[in-house]
């Protein structure tokens, strides 16, 4: 039967609930409707911890820390909705009483290292999933809770922060291949798996970090060769702008995994870019759905557009950043320059989001909360003059840069009109989105005039708007 996955696809999904959605017994109680509905296409389903969970559970750890150990709101949150759902709680009191005994011995100890951390968090989900798969078996749906490992997901000894290993590829489908290639309608049950989490070669439970669960996901997905992977929110899918500063905002049907990628890293809450990587390489279709609007076909990302696009895809911004100007003639004609740039950046760690560069000047931006501008501007000023000018704002345009020219005199018509100025503008090696930096006051201003200019008006099609 495995053959069956390195022949194209196979008749299963993989479905991905977040802690939102997953949050009470209410949404329980729908989610698992909504599992019922796709069960004839055979899903494998991911989900996070409940709601608020690892935060609370790191709050208990801190707690913890100074000689108290309190569970209460963890305790209370997983009682009281396996109470609401009528299932039986005996795996529930399980873990509740392994944690308490955890955070006992850091308590005792005074000291939480990153593995007893990792330890602790992954109780979020390792209860989420027994809940579920006892709910849904409860409404006659037959339902198996796995820890990812049991599946196949084994990782290094970063804490964390892990990194999965190559055998957990060929792993899952081992685990997981006889019920991906089942036949309809043939009992198996559906594997519900915890999000974020893996063992590593000791035996120890590690966390992945930034997008751990839709990671999971699409692992799942990709080694399954599914049809597709859902990631179900509470919007339609991927927008052409944040719903709060513009709240027409529409869904984008197609997406490519370049400009899912770009939204991501720009500030939109789609998938983290390093979770899509897996379907990337496979090809695997990744669509995001909207839980409260099943109905409703949400926006897929896929490897490369087959069908006429608009020229511009999606707006979005990343508010808090900071605008370094750094220049130096003394370089003039030296080379060297940009490597001693970035190596001060590399020495104070220092991440930057977007640059414009000439053979003298760099213009360039960081996150200010993250970085120690002091620091980094002494040892740039040792070599260059130096100016950084915070509260600034990224718009970034997904769209179709082989159109930059059409879209850069669009855009900089309507921002001259409001007599808005551009501080800086950049376009990405991915040649999909043109980035530019405002004053943080103005940038939900930048973003609904480009929307009103792209996606607003009727005759968008007329003025050039699609490719």
């Amino acid at each position: 039967t495995l053959n069956k996955y390195y022949n194209g696809a196979v008749c299963m999904i993989v479905m991905k609930f977040g802690g939102s959605s997953v949050a009470n017994a209410d949404r329980i109680r729908h989610i698992a409707e909504i599992i019922k509905e796709y069960r004839e296409q055979r899903p494998v389903v991911v989900l996070s911890a409940m709601g608020d969970t690892t935060d609370d559970l790191i709050e208990a750890a801190d707690l913890a820390l100074t000689g108290k150990v309190l569970l209460d709101k963890t305790e209370k949150l997983h009682l009281d909705t396996a109470k609401a759902l009528g299932i039986p709680d005996d795996e529930v009191k399980k873990r509740l009483g392994e944690l308490r005994t955890l955070l006992t011995g850091v308590s005792m100890l005074k000291e939480l290292t990153p593995r007893s951390r990792d330890y602790l968090v992954s109780f979020g989900e390792r209860l989420s999933v027994r809940m579920m798969a006892a709910y849904l078996n409860s409404i006659n749906v037959r339902a198996e809770y796995h820890d990812s490992w049991d599946v196949g997901f084994v990782s290094d000894s970063n804490y964390t922060n892990a990194e999965l290993l190559p055998e957990t590829w060929e792993t899952i489908r081992t685990k997981l291949g006889p019920y991906a290639a089942g036949k309809k309608n043939d009992g198996k049950p559906i594997p519900v798996v915890t999000g974020f989490l893996a063992l590593d070669k000791n035996g120890f439970i590690t966390t992945l970090g930034r997008g751990g669960s839709d990671l999971t996901a699409t692992v799942l997905g990709a080694s399954l060769r599914a049809e597709e992977v859902q990631t179900w929110k509470d919007v339609d899918g991927i927008l052409t702008a944040d719903p709060r500063i513009v709240p027409d905002a529409r869904p984008v049907p197609v997406a490519t995994y370049d400009e899912a990628a770009e939204l991501a890293y720009f500030g939109a809450q789609v998938l983290h870019p390093r979770s899509m990587l897996p379907c990337r390489q496979t090809g695997t279709p990744v669509r995001v759905k909207n839980s409260y609007n099943i109905s409703a076909p949400g926006s897929i990302i896929v490897t490369k557009h087959t069908e006429k696009t608009s020229a511009v895809r999606a707006i979005t911004t990343k508010q808090g950043v900071t605008l370094v100007d750094i220049v130096s003639t003394r370089m003039l004609g030296q080379h060297g320059f940009l490597a001693k740039v970035f190596q001060v950046f590399s020495d104070h760690r220092v991440s930057i989001d977007v640059i414009a560069t000439s053979e003298v000047s760099v213009s360039l931006t960081v996150d200010h909360e993250k970085a120690d501008l002091s620091a980094l501007r002494r040892d740039l000023a040792k070599f260059a003059d130096i100016a950084i000018r915070k509260d600034r704002a990224i718009v970034t345009v997904i769209c179709d840069v082989r159109r930059s020219s059409q879209i850069l005199a669009q855009t900089f018509n309507v921002l001259a009109k409001e007599k808005i100025n551009i501080q800086m503008i950049s376009q990405g090696a991915s040649k999909v989105n043109i980035s530019m930096i405002c004053n943080s006051s103005e940038s939900a201003r930048v973003v609904q005039l480009l929307h009103r200019e792209y996606f607003g008006s009727a005759d968008i099609e007329a003025r050039g708007g699609t490719a």
